[in-house]
C-alpha cells in the first residue's frame, strides 16, 4: 500500500506540472522542436545521475545480498553433502554390523548344530554299547538256562524212559542203556 502511494504521487505531480504547459501552447511540451536540445541535455545528466546510484548504491547491495544467499545456499549444499555422507557411512556401518550379526548368528547355529550332533553321537553309541553288552548278557543267560534245560530235560527224559519201559515190561530199565539212548537222541535234534 505505501509503495502504491509513493508511485501516485510523484505521477499526480507530473500531470499538474504538464497541465499548464500543454494549456498554454496547446501541444506536448516534449514534442515541441525548440525545446529537444534541453531536453536531451537533462537526459543525458538523468541517465549519469541514475546510472552512477544504481552502479554505486543498488546495485552493489543487490550484489551482496544475492553472494550472501548464494554462500548460503552453497553452505547450505555443503552441510547437505556432508549430513549424506555420513548418513552413508551409518547406513555402510549398520548393514556391515548386520551382516556381522547374521554370520555370527550363523556360525552359532552351526556349532550347536555340531555340538548337539556330537552329543547325539555320543549318547547313541553309549546306548548301543550298553544294548550290545545287554544282548550278550542275555544270550549267555539264555544259553545257560537252555544248557539248564537241556539237563534237567535229560534227566527228565532218563527217567520218564525208564519208567515207561519197567511199565512195558515189568522189569527196571538198565539207566546206563536207557541214558545214552537219551543222550544220543538229544544230541540228534539240536
Amino acid at each position: 500500500m505505501r509503495i502504491v502511494k509513493k508511485a501516485i504521487i510523484p505521477a499526480f505531480g507530473i500531470f499538474a506540472f504538464a497541465a499548464p504547459a500543454m494549456a498554454a501552447g496547446g501541444g506536448l511540451p516534449q514534442l515541441d522542436l525548440s525545446t529537444y536540445s534541453s531536453q536531451a541535455i537533462w537526459l543525458v545528466i538523468s541517465f549519469i545521475a541514475l546510472y552512477a546510484l544504481m552502479s554505486t548504491i543498488a546495485l552493489p547491495r543487490i550484489g551482496e545480498v544475492l553472494e550472501e544467499r548464494q554462500n548460503r545456499i552453497d553452505d547450505n549444499l555443503a552441510k547437505a553433502e556432508n549430513l549424506k555422507a555420513q548418513a552413508d557411512a551409518a547406513v555402510e556401518t549398520y548393514e556391515k554390523s548386520l551382516s556381522d550379526a547374521r554370520a555370527k548368528a550363523f556360525d552359532a547355529i552351526r556349532e550347536v548344530k555340531e555340538k548337539a550332533g556330537a552329543e547325539a553321537h555320543e549318547r547313541q553309541s553309549k546306548l548301543t554299547a550298553e544294548l550290545s553288552a545287554k544282548i550278550k548278557q542275555a544270550e549267555s543267560e539264555i544259553a545257560k538256562a537252555k544248557i539248564d534245560a537241556l539237563s534237567g530235560i535229560e534227566t527228565v527224559a532218563v527217567d520218564v524212559a525208564a519208567a515207561a519201559i519197567a511199565k512195558l515190561i515189568n522189569e527196571p530199565a538198565n539207566e546206563n542203556s536207557v541214558s545214552s539212548a537219551v543222550s544220543s537222541a538229544l544230541k540228534n535234534r539240536t
